[in-house]
């Protein structure tokens, strides 16, 4: 330099590195944070304990394997929820093979045996499908007549005497339909058809379930007209039946209960021919003259009012026909083939329907 002295040295700058003891507590994060994890995976995986308890979980249509853990984990069937359950979830391989139904499930089941029972198709039971047609009555009075208890022992293979005795037993009750006490269930073994299970089955078990079945079918039915029709809930089955007997034209059914109340609230005897088959003096299924005349209480003919009993089965129509009938000032009708098969022609008074059943009946 100029003034002959020396320059002071240049001191190099030392380069930032992370701080050993920064490295120390990021590793020891991560190490907590996998073992964490990995204790967290493990808790996740392991069954609960075992508490004899079984809980019911239900799988609804369309549930992803999301809803399906999150239903699990609120049933207490596995240990958690969230990521870590539907990471297990996928890792079975079972996630998309899960079926929709109703489980039950014990409390203590590993996940796999869970998913073992959730997707493994239920063994097919072999049943008998029965079709019980509506209009019958339970025990036959005359040969070869079809009828509820026939049906059991054609197609089932179980004793016709054996369901007529127990339906017939007066054993059975349905409230406010069928009163405790009451003599026969005739009118209340519902029509429809029926899965019964093979190896479950006999007499009683066609007779609760068809009597389910009427009970589940007349919930939602309006039973509260009962009352301003005049009528007490069993009256009512009486003339449902009476309806299924003599309707073969769906929207004659309120016609042809109109008839009936009409009837009923004059004191006149309704006249339907098909009660006093119920009771056939002559039993072969044709109504002569002398039975006509056999005084009964199932001749309408003869006496005013309801039968004592129901007379077949009537289907929901009938019911719903019987609880809430067309207002009309019809008195009577008659089958008119002419017209269409099972048309009936109404008439409001005898002169009118004697005409009908000239024109109709020749």
């Amino acid at each position: 330099m100029p003034d002959g002295t020396a320059a002071p040295p240049v001191r190099a700058r030392r380069r930032s590195r992370p701080s050993l003891i920064v490295a120390i507590v990021a590793f020891a994060v991560v190490s907590t944070g996998v073992l964490w994890a990995s204790s967290r995976y493990q808790r996740c995986k392991a069954a609960p304990d075992a508490t004899g308890a079984s809980v019911e979980l239900v799988v609804p249509e369309g549930a992803t394997g999301t809803d399906v853990v999150s239903l699990m984990a609120e049933r207490g069937l596995i240990n958690c929820d969230g990521f870590v359950a539907n990471l297990l979830l996928r890792g079975t391989g079972k996630a998309t093979q899960i079926r929709t139904g109703t489980y039950d499930l014990a409390v203590g089941m590993t996940l796999d045996e869970i998913l073992v029972v959730m997707t493994t198709p239920p063994q097919k039971v072999p049943t008998y499908h029965v079709l019980f047609p509506e209009g019958l009555r339970i025990r036959r009075t005359y040969p070869n007549e079809r009828t509820i208890s026939t049906i059991a022992a054609d197609r089932i293979g179980l004793s016709a005497a054996r369901f007529a005795r127990l339906a017939e037993g007066g054993t059975y009750s349905l409230e406010p339909y069928l009163p405790a006490g009451t003599p026969t269930m005739e009118g209340f073994l519902f029509p429809a058809t029926y899965e019964f299970v093979k190896k479950a089955i006999d007499e009683e078990t066609v007779i609760e379930q068809m009597l389910a079945e009427f009970d589940d079918r007349a919930a939602g039915l309006p039973w509260a007209n009962a009352e301003d029709l005049g009528l007490t809930p069993y009256e009512i089955v009486i003339v449902a039946s009476m309806i299924e007997r003599e309707a073969a034209v769906a929207k004659e059914r309120p016609l042809i209960a109109g008839v009936i109340y009409n009837r009923l609230r004059d004191g006149i005897a309704l006249g339907i021919d098909a009660t006093l088959l119920y009771e056939d003096p002559s039993p072969d299924g044709e109504l002569t003259t002398a039975d006509i005349e056999t005084d009964n209480a199932y001749n309408t003919r003869m006496n005013a009012g309801l039968p004592p009993t129901p007379i077949a089965s009537p289907g929901e129509d009938s019911l719903a026909a019987a609880l809430s009938p067309k207002t009309t000032r019809y008195y009577y009708y008659v089958l008119c083939p002419s017209e269409g098969d099972g048309v009936h022609r109404f008439a409001q008074t005898l002169a009118e329907h004697e005409s009908n059943v000239a024109e109709c009946l020749g």
